[in-house]
């Protein structure tokens, strides 16, 4: 499992969660330096990482690209024109590597890209302000985005146009596919609502204690959220209900979630999420121990810094291999169009 971090530094940390040396068969966790890279020109808003690759985009309107088998830098993208809002991976199931990256930014445009190695392959103009976050369906035939001008809006990935295109009468901050694409999250504020995919017909919504900044879905109709209140929360989506909370998981703002469940397909390991804040530390928390009324975290990292936002990759490095050979073009690719 690898964790990717940005800050308001402009300052980009990898981490890897290893097993502690002297005790490989226990549950004791560490999270080991992977690199730091002051990569951007402005703050980092977004990151996103799937096997081998990891991206961040930021306010200096680029999209920057690493390496994470070799904990290196690949360069950069230019094709966005204002701040880069939101970055996400599309890996197909039968890969270890992503096929392809979708960013969005300020000026309301999605950007498509093919990863093999990094071509732009359209832009699309979706959103009359900017977009704040979007989310792409597990089939990668689709994204959903919400945006400042209070609307929903869907891409089609195949074609690379907008599809569908609705007011929402409020601004909403976060969009999630569900894992299995069933059903999609909307955040606005401290209310989330849980959403039927296929007509976006609401089926329930729940509110948290304070602004949910970060969310992330998970197996078993949960769905994690953080934000104001510092707590990491798990709910249940059917019943709109909270299942149970991690308490204080920080102290400050929750930025950042990651759920990463059964990792590397070992029945042992344990059910893993991750959460970053903006005081700079990175936890990482087994979920069979939230029932606890103070769980302890299994591993931590202090950066030391502003964090903005969180990703990471299940898949285990070395098997990803494979899909290396084509991110070391990315830099020259990413001279473009």
């Amino acid at each position: 499992m690898s964790l990717i971090a940005g800050s308001y530094e402009k300052f980009i940390w990898g981490f890897k969660l290893k097993p502690l040396k002297h005790e490989p068969s226990s549950q004791n966790l560490t999270l080991t330096p992977l690199f730091s890279y002051q990569s951007h020109l402005a703050h980092i808003t977004s990151a996103a990482a799937s096997g081998p690759a990891a991206a961040s985009g930021s306010a200096d309107d680029t999209i920057h690209l690493y390496d994470l088998p070799s904990s290196s830098s690949l360069g950069s993208l230019h094709q966005h024109t204002s701040s880069v809002t939101a970055v996400t991976f599309f890996t197909p199931p039968s890969l270890s590597f992503p096929r392809n990256l979708i960013s969005a930014s300020a000026d309301g445009s999605v950007c498509i890209f093919d990863t093999d190695p990094f071509v732009h392959l359209k832009t699309v103009l979706v959103h009359k302000k900017a977009v704040n976050d979007l989310s792409v369906h597990p089939s990668g035939k689709l994204a959903l985005t919400v945006g400042r001008d209070e609307c929903l809006a869907m891409l089609n990935l195949v074609r690379g146009r907008r599809s569908f295109y609705c007011r929402l009468g409020k601004e909403a901050s976060l969009v999630k596919f569900d894992l299995g694409g069933e059903r999609f999250f909307m955040v606005t504020e401290e209310k989330v609502g849980v959403h039927e995919a296929e007509d976006a017909k609401l089926v329930t919504e729940f509110e948290c204690q304070k602004r949910v900044l970060s969310a992330a879905p998970g197996e078993n109709g949960l769905l994690f959220t953080g934000g104001e209140d510092r707590n990491i929360t798990a709910w249940d989506v059917n019943s709109g209900k909270v299942a149970y909370c991690i308490d204080d998981a920080h102290s400050a703002r929750v930025k950042g979630i990651v759920v990463l469940m059964r990792n590397d397909n070992t029945v042992d390991d344990p059910y893993l999420l991750a959460s970053a804040s903006s005081d700079g530390v990175i936890r990482v928390w087994d979920l069979r121990m939230s029932m606890k009324e103070k769980p302890n975290p299994l591993a931590e990292a202090n950066t030391k810094s502003r964090l903005t936002c969180l990703a990471g990759s299940s898949l285990n490095l070395k098997r990803s291999q494979m899909g290396a050979s084509s991110l070391k073009e990315a830099p020259d690719a990413a001279e473009g169009e």
